[in-house]
């Protein structure tokens, strides 16, 4: 019996540690939904540091700095929030977005198509920069795309 006693408790342990996997049908496996954009992404961490380095592209440019000069710091702070909570919440993470809606927040600014294909440039440029998937970067740049008609040109 001594020598049947570990190779019990080991068949139970691999059983354990296996059975949920056994424990549902194959269909019901199969139509789990795959991961959101926003955790291949990498979550809110990277999303932050994308928008990050996003921001500091689009202010350091020569053309679009205009849309960022005479910010105070708490502005530019609450500018990169809305940008980080938009993109969490546009990639189906759990943030809100609070801000105005897109036609609110850009009117007024006069932003050109040459200002919006920049600022595209910008962040092809940065989700090369993190190395996100072609996939991923397809979906992103697919999503802002559709945001296009209520930023440029907005008087």
């Amino acid at each position: 019996m001594k020598k049947f006693k570990p190779f019990l408790y080991l068949t139970l342990a691999a059983l354990a540690a296996v059975g949920p996997f056994f424990a549902a049908p194959p269909q019901a496996r199969a139509q789990q939904p795959p991961p959101s954009l926003y955790h291949r992404l990498g979550g809110y961490d990277a999303i932050a540091a994308v928008t990050d380095d996003f921001v500091g592209r689009l202010a350091g440019d020569p053309q679009l700095h205009r849309f960022f000069t005479g910010l105070s710091a708490d502005s530019q702070k609450k500018l990169r929030q809305h940008v980080v909570d938009f993109l969490c919440s546009a990639t189906g993470g759990p943030c809100i977005y609070t801000g105005r809606d897109m036609k609110t927040a850009h009117s007024g600014l006069g932003i050109t198509e040459d200002d919006w294909n920049i600022s595209v440039k910008h962040l092809v440029a940065t989700l090369d920069k993190f190395k996100v998937p072609e996939k991923e970067k397809n979906e992103v740049l697919g999503a802002i795309s559709g945001l296009k008609g209520e930023i440029v040109g907005r008087q």
